[in-house]
């Protein structure tokens, strides 16, 4: 009986501590908030992880533990739609190095489920610190479409909701029997609640995956313009493309430091993302009639970006970036490409509600709003001027919890 006792009282006490964790207030920080508000000194509650309240000046009542702002910008948690994670020895550098980036949630962009389901659950269960991830797993279309349904309902029985990237055929578009086996995984994703995520780097690939049903894109096409006829195409089926804006841009000069593998030397001459020599080394390359990389990569998606989003109204661009070396390198490598198409406000809702929408998730992320899952990031300077104070990135909260305090 004192044994009973004895563990029911730890057990109140572990709950009172986890409770407490999710407890936070926010003061003395400008707030961009949603729908483009912004509050220059203002305050955010946070009761059990969730939101409390969002307001100028000082909060009527504080909650847990107290983050003086001094200044700093609140902004939503990061989303990442779609990168490469998985369980495996660097999980926790690359966990720790995404949330020091600022973000929050991440779907996994492809490979065993298996594995981003464990890399899921050590994160959930505080084995490693790390930000919401979202598993997916692989689905192949060299099959028949039986086979495609097959995997989908055994990914859906396992509980991952999303398929990783589904590759088309970019040039000269899908053929046939890749299409034909997309609308049977479509239609029995639709029937077990999987979202389907397709690889569409061509304009001809993007519009006939829309064409089979599929209305979330993984990145924009890389291989021509997109005319304002297909990007109307997104925009009238209420389809997300996610960005990988910075695809085939040049990086010259910048360091990626530990925990990834890749340093950049300091030469000054521009490199693709894996640090070889640009444009060669892009992956599938745009070539001329010599067999000569163009680097046409990088001017196709900033176009292409804004012709989406002008078609949409701002609502059909998302945000990911997909590359494996260091997280604020990654970050600071795309909103440079961005911030020559789009101003910073655009970024926001890029980076925010429309990746949350993407997601289906934007009732609990991608906005600082009462309700909403309390994913916080306090950044040192005002964003509103220019990417630069969003890589640096000081105190990280992910549902109530500080996960990263650097101040």
């Amino acid at each position: 009986m004192q044994r009973h006792a004895l563990t029911t009282l730890a057990c109140l006490m572990l709950g009172a501590v986890a409770l407490s964790a999710q407890d936070v207030t926010i003061t003395n920080a400008r707030i961009i908030a949603a729908n483009g508000t912004v509050i220059e000194r203002g305050s955010i509650v946070v009761r059990a992880g969730k939101i409390l309240s969002v307001a100028a000046g000082a909060p009527s009542s504080v909650s847990g533990k107290t983050i003086d702002a001094k200044g700093m910008t609140a902004l939503p948690g990061f989303i990442d739609a779609h990168k490469h994670i998985n369980t495996g020895p660097d999980e926790k550098a690359q966990m720790q190095s995404l949330l020091e980036a600022g973000y929050t949630t991440v779907l996994s962009g492809g490979g065993p489920g298996d594995g981003s389901l464990a890399l899921r659950d050590h994160i959930e269960s505080g084995m490693i610190n790390g930000p919401r991830v979202i598993p997916s797993e692989r689905i192949n279309l060299k099959g028949t479409p039986e086979e495609a349904r097959a995997a989908v309902r055994a990914m859906a029985a396992k509980g991952i909701k999303h398929t990783g990237e589904i590759a088309l055929t970019p040039e000269p578009g899908p053929p046939t029997q890749e299409i034909e086996v997309l609308k049977a995984v479509v239609d029995e994703a639709a029937k077990v609640g999987v979202q389907v995520n397709v690889h569409a780097v061509s304009t001809p690939a993007m519009v006939a995956a829309i064409e089979a049903g599929v209305r979330r894109l993984v990145h924009l096409p890389n291989k021509d313009w997109t005319s304002r006829e297909a990007a109307a195409k997104v925009a009238e089926t209420h389809s997300i493309v996610l960005g990988l804006v910075a695809f085939g841009a040049p990086i010259i000069d910048r360091d990626s430091p530990p925990p990834a593998p890749v340093v950049f030397p300091r030469d000054d001459s521009p490199r693709f993302r894996d640090g070889k020599p640009w444009p060669e080394a892009i992956a599938g390359a745009n070539r001329d009639a010599n067999g000569k990389a163009m680097g046409t990569e990088a001017g196709y998606t900033i176009v292409n970006a804004r012709t989406i989003w002008d078609a949409s109204g701002g609502m059909a661009l998302g945000f990911c970036t997909d590359q494996n070396y260091a997280d604020t390198v990654v970050l600071e490598h795309e909103l440079k490409s961005y911030s020559v198409m789009f101003s910073m406000q655009d970024i926001f809702r890029i980076m925010g509600p429309n990746t949350a929408e993407y997601l289906h998730m934007s009732d609990q992320i991608g906005t600082l709003e009462p309700g909403k899952l309390a994913d916080i990031v306090l950044v040192d300077g005002n964003p509103l001027e220019n990417i630069y104070p969003m890589l640096k990135t000081k105190v990280v909260v992910k549902g109530g919890k500080i996960v990263v305090d650097k101040r």
